[in-house]
């Protein structure tokens, strides 16, 4: 357990605050640091790796973007597939769609028609859980196709903007969980 809280702490280091990003008094976390040292990133797929790997998952569901970087090395080392949910119109094959408010309108993700098995085990995975509307919108997709997800997993959560409790009743996982801005 002392070895999880140092890694997780090690993370929570490395990512740093940009102030006044993307607009006026928004603190955005930046993971770039994460990412871009491979020591922190392959921290990062090995707290996840250790998490899922006894959990039985068949198939990946990363979030449009850099859910594609955690989700296809989690994806390699657990040996499942990954498919992806990415923004409307971005998929060359027949699609599914579910669409999530935004601050000031709407948004819609996609999937590919055949990228679940029915009754596979899926873990969806992306970079930070906010308000949950992405996240819930690939529950929802992957639901329809019949898969069973079993979590989703986050690098970071944001929790003050109670984005896990849109996602209830599906299992929450986040390496880093901010709890004030």
């Amino acid at each position: 357990m002392q070895i999880m809280h140092s890694a997780k702490e090690r993370l929570r280091r490395a990512i740093r605050d940009i102030q006044d990003f993307p607009r006026a008094g928004v603190v955005f976390k930046d993971i770039t640091p994460i990412i871009e040292d491979g020591q922190l990133f392959r921290l990062a797929v090995t707290v996840f790796g250790d998490l899922y790997k006894r959990k039985s998952i068949e198939q990946i569901v990363a979030i449009d973007a850099r859910g594609f970087l955690f989700g296809s090395a989690l994806a390699y080392v657990l040996g499942t597939g990954i498919s992806v949910v990415r923004k409307k119109g971005k998929l060359p094959y027949k699609t599914i769609a579910a669409s999530y408010d935004l601050e000031y309108g709407t948004n819609t993700v996609e999937m590919h028609t055949d990228s679940i098995i029915p009754g596979q085990r899926v873990l969806i995975i992306d970079d930070v859980l906010a308000t949950g509307g992405t996240a819930t919108a690939a529950v929802t997709l992957v639901r329809q196709l019949g898969g069973q997800v079993v979590e989703a997993a986050f690098l970071m959560e944001l929790s003050f903007l109670h984005g896990r409790e849109k996602l209830a009743p599906v299992p929450c996982y986040s390496i880093i969980n901010y709890q004030t801005p």
